[in-house]
This record gives structure tokens, sequence and C-alpha cells, in this order.
């Protein structure tokens, strides 16, 4: 059994890594032999002269992955800009089969595999006259379905519906929204899960309040969701 996701948001800063541990930390609480993956990474902390990659490290550790962050990333860098900016100045451009052959050595170990995208879906990866990649591209490459991450507050509306829209254009399919930050008191937030399932028909399958360490979604749903690989 080989399943995959792939995560994404409608922009940088939303949340995305907090609530791709909180997914991949559910597979592992619940006995599933599960691992996470990032193509590229910008604004990786330094060691010396070694990059860490923070995002890495932080699901590593809220998941309980014990591997060096390092193995689960193809591309790291310094600048915290966008992967094609990135290496303007660090060099080493993403090469897609490099990421699509990274992706199958961990998903050859595991039955469920979680990747994680770089800022929205509309992040330039790499963008050269000769050569560009978007992050669709890698999605596609990857051959994955989506969870899209979105903002529980105001504007998420506009913001969910007009990503989701994008995305289906490109053929890339949501399996599920998780609103972050969400209250669950909140006139507002309960009224924009509604909103965003009914104009996109596609379910809000959790909602992450702040500093939850649990994803509020049945282990047999959240199951559901993922595709096969």
């Amino acid at each position: 059994m080989n399943k995959g996701i792939f995560i994404t948001g409608t922009g940088t800063d939303i949340g995305k890594t907090y609530v791709t541990a909180l997914i991949v930390k559910k597979l592992i609480d619940n006995g599933y032999n599960s691992i996470y993956y990032k193509a590229a990474l910008s604004g990786a902390d330094i060691n010396g002269t070694e990059l860490i990659p923070g995002d890495v490290k932080y699901v590593c550790d809220i998941a309980g992955i014990d591997k060096n962050p390092s193995e689960l990333v193809s591309y790291v860098y310094e600048r915290a800009v966008s992967p094609h900016l990135a290496t303007k100045y660090e060099g080493n451009p993403v090469n897609l089969d490099i990421v699509k052959g990274d992706f199958e050595n961990l998903k050859s170990q595991y039955d469920f595999l979680i990747a994680e995208g770089s800022g929205g879906i509309i992040c330039p990866i790499v963008y050269e006259d000769d050569n560009k990649i978007m992050l669709e591209d890698i999605i596609k490459k990857l051959n994955l379905e989506t969870i899209l991450v979105a903002d529980a507050g105001l504007g998420t509306i506009n913001g969910t519906v007009l990503t989701a829209k994008y995305m289906e254009n490109l053929g890339i399919k949501i399996n599920g929204i998780i609103l972050n930050n969400y209250i669950k008191d909140d006139f507002m937030h309960i009224d924009n899960k509604k909103m965003i399932e009914d104009m996109l028909n596609i379910p809000v399958i959790a909602t992450v309040e702040k500093n939850d360490s649990e994803l509020n979604i049945n282990i047999e749903n959240l199951i559901k969701v993922f595709g096969e690989i």
C-alpha cells in the first residue's frame, strides 16, 4: 500500500508546515508507516557552514520522525525567498528528475508519504529563459492529489476559492481543505467554513485552532483523503 498527498496553501505563512506536521503526527501516532518530503526549502537555518532545513526539522520533531531532516528534502537554500530567486544568488536550481528520484526512493520505503510545497500554489521554483518550473509542475511530476491549507479568518473565502479554481484549471485535484487559526465560536469562521464548502463542493476535512497539538479528524477519514501513488 503506497498512498500520498501533496500539501499546498493559499499563500506563504498561513501555517502550512504546522498543519502538515499534525497530519504526519496523526498517521504515525496511529501506527501508519509514514514519511514527510519537501522538494525545495528556502530560508534554512545556518550552523557553521551547514544549512539546516528548519521546516523539515520541525515536522520531524513534531511527528517523531527519527531521520536526518536533510534526507527528506532535495534542495535547501539560505535566503528566505522563492526558490527561483534563491537560486539566482546561490545556484543549484531544482531539477525535476532529481526531485522525482528522491520522492520515489522515500515512497518505496513507506506506506504513506506527505509532500509539502513551497509557498502558495503559484510559486516559481525555477524561472530562467530556457527553464521554467512552477510548483504545479512538481505536483504533476509526483502524480499527487492535494490538501489545501487556508487561514480561517477574514478574506479566506476569496483567497481559498481563487486558489482552488486555479488548481482546478490546472487539473490538480483537491481532496480536502484544512482551515488554520480557526476559532470554533467565531461566527465569521463558522460562516467562512460553510461558504467555502458550498462554493467549491470540497469538504473542509479539519479545522486547526491556535496551538493545537492534534489534528481533529478521525484517522479513518484522514486515510480516505489520500490517493494511490
